[in-house]
């Protein structure tokens, strides 16, 4: 999932810290270079984007990859309809805010599927990084109700919205939301 990287509507709380344009800088170069690390033979990569209509027709995403757009609602309106759209049998969900995504997680959650109904990737803060489904069943209409997001309930919150699903989670990655979150390598100088 990713959001097109303007100033102002990216990254808001880390803009705080950065600066608006860095830290669309920062999310642009990052989901650019996520995009390009994540690109397997193992698996359909499709870019859900935000806003609709600027997303669908943007060119700062690589041109060969299917775009879908996110559609309104909060995150977990906008997570449920990808993960009711997509073609059938295990789909996965992450956001684009993860420097530490590597193949090996996407594939290790798509193992876990084989085994479980859903699987997360979770977040230091209490949040996740990654949600997906084996959809042998319908998704539950639902997944994600009453979900604290951008809250250390976020991931608890989402587990009680999956009752008798079996569920497993993969490694744990830090999001970045505030510049304490960016890798030390990634800092830069503050914007005054």
């Amino acid at each position: 999932m990713v959001k097109e990287p303007r100033p102002g509507r990216v990254k808001t709380r880390l803009a705080r810290d950065l600066g608006m344009t860095a830290a669309a800088w920062w999310f642009r170069h990052q989901s650019r270079a996520l995009i390009r690390r994540l690109q397997d033979p193992r698996w359909d990569l499709v870019l859900a984007v935000a806003p609709d209509r600027d997303g669908m027709v943007s060119r700062v995403w690589p041109t060969h990859l299917p775009r879908w757009a996110q559609g309104r609602g909060d995150l977990g309106d906008r997570m449920g309809r990808m993960l009711r759209a997509a073609r059938p049998g295990p789909v996965c969900v992450i956001g684009a805010d993860i420097p530490a995504i590597a193949p090996c997680h996407i594939a290790d959650a798509f193992r876990a599927l084989g085994n479980h109904d859903a699987v997360f990737g979770p977040a230091p803060d209490g949040g996740y990084w990654l949600v997906g489904l084996k959809r042998a069943r319908p998704v539950p209409p639902a997944l994600f109700a009453g979900v604290r997001w951008s809250t250390q309930h976020a991931l608890a919150d989402t587990i009680v919205t999956l009752p008798d699903h079996s569920i497993a989670q993969i490694a744990t990655l830090q999001d970045v939301d505030t510049i304490d979150d960016l890798p030390m390598t990634n800092r830069g100088t503050r914007a005054t």
